[in-house]
């Protein structure tokens, strides 16, 4: 079971400025994100997302690693400064895959309101979403295309 730990705020933006989609933000930028951001801890094994389940956010993984599968089959393995569930920002579809820590992890939840709060005042952090999901998008249309 996950649960929630405290990140002095100085020390979670440093950290949030080492994920990819957010390294253009400004200190200041990623404090105001803090505010939105809740913290939560996974051990090693424990499954983080459910595939079928409905999403309602994103998740930046800070410390750690995870392991994005269907079924046995692994999808991509992500660490430090990368992130996924992003898809459900954008829609209300069930989650498309199961991600379990591979490690213990420490990773910052942002639900779908919270990021699009936050987006409202910040729309560059929309774009590096973007941008993201659509590199993803092209990796799986070249793996499949092989």
């Amino acid at each position: 079971m996950p649960r929630s730990v405290e990140v002095p705020t100085s020390q979670l933006v440093k950290r949030l400025k080492k994920v990819t989609i957010l390294r253009a933000l400004s200190q200041s930028q990623l404090k105001a994100l803090t505010k939105w951001a809740k913290v939560v801890v996974f051990s090693k094994g424990e499954t983080v997302v459910k595939r079928g389940e409905r999403g309602n956010g994103l998740y930046l993984i800070l410390e750690g690693s995870a392991d994005v599968r269907r079924g046995n089959r692994s999808l991509a393995r992500l660490g430090a400064g990368q992130f996924f569930g992003e898809m459900s920002l954008f829609d209300n579809e069930p989650r498309s895959a199961d991600v379990v820590a591979l490690q213990p992890s420490k990773l910052v939840a942002v639900s779908k309101w919270e990021f699009w709060g936050f987006a409202a005042s910040e729309p560059s952090v929309v774009l590096s979403v973007l941008e993201e999901m659509s590199r993803r998008l092209r990796a799986a249309d070249h793996a499949l295309a092989e």
